[in-house]
């Protein structure tokens, strides 16, 4: 989302409207596996609702949304920019969290991370086994839909666990670097496991892509 600027940073507003006006549309990122890789953990039909439905519908509305922005920005109507920050927000969440959501499991993930991810992990929570546990309750808990995290705090230099609601995005929200996302909203699982969130979380830990959080986690400290 563009930020406000005063009349005497009106200067920097020409290089973000300019990049806004001749912007590529967003597009639906490929798998890097099958619909049906992650299986028993996630079935097939899930996968390919929550990525070619779900996932698609956040992106097709984003592009909606960002080319009335742009119509209502030429306009200087903020009225209107005011009233599409929700629509931005929230399909903008979905694309940036789902993103990242399939980036982060594998068909040959699992286990546990290695090296300094691991060592960080023990280092702010204690244990792996703590970590686990730490994020699979808040997840848990999340009331209705969202998003439980583990996150980097860059300011302090630690790892972090944090939930989000509905589609709100990780580092927009509250600052912190997403590493590992876990969807909770029912679309990811309750064809599968109903209304039992805590099964559905217990079998994500089998397809857990440990590279991908360890080569988010190095990517954020340089």
């Amino acid at each position: 989302l563009l930020p406000f600027f005063s009349s005497r940073s009106s200067a920097k507003l020409i290089a973000p409207l300019g990049c806004l006006s001749s912007r590529k549309k967003h597009t639906l990122p490929d798998l890097p596996y099958d619909y049906g890789a992650l299986e028993p953990h996630i079935n097939a039909e899930i996968m390919q609702l929550h990525h070619s439905k779900h996932h698609a519908t956040y992106v097709n509305n984003l592009n909606v949304a960002e080319e009335k922005y742009k119509e209502a920005l030429s306009k200087g109507d903020v009225t209107a920019q005011v009233s599409l920050q929700p629509a931005l927000k929230f399909n903008g969440g979905g694309h940036i969290n789902h993103t990242i959501f399939w980036t982060n499991l594998s068909p040959n993930g699992g286990g546990e991370p290695k090296g300094e991810l691991l060592e960080a992990i023990k280092r702010d929570f204690g244990s792996f086994a703590n970590f686990k546990e730490k994020l699979t309750a808040v997840s848990v808990g999340v009331q209705g839909s969202g998003w439980g995290w583990l996150g980097y705090n860059k300011e302090h230099g630690r790892l972090q666990i944090a939930a989000c609601a509905n589609q709100d995005p990780l580092q927009g929200t509250t600052g912190l670097i997403p590493l590992l996302g876990i969807d909770v909203w029912e679309h990811a699982y309750y064809l599968q496991y109903k209304n039992v969130r805590p099964d559905y979380l217990k079998a994500i830990w089998n397809v857990i892509n440990w590279e991908n959080v360890s080569s988010r986690y190095a990517a954020c400290k340089k």
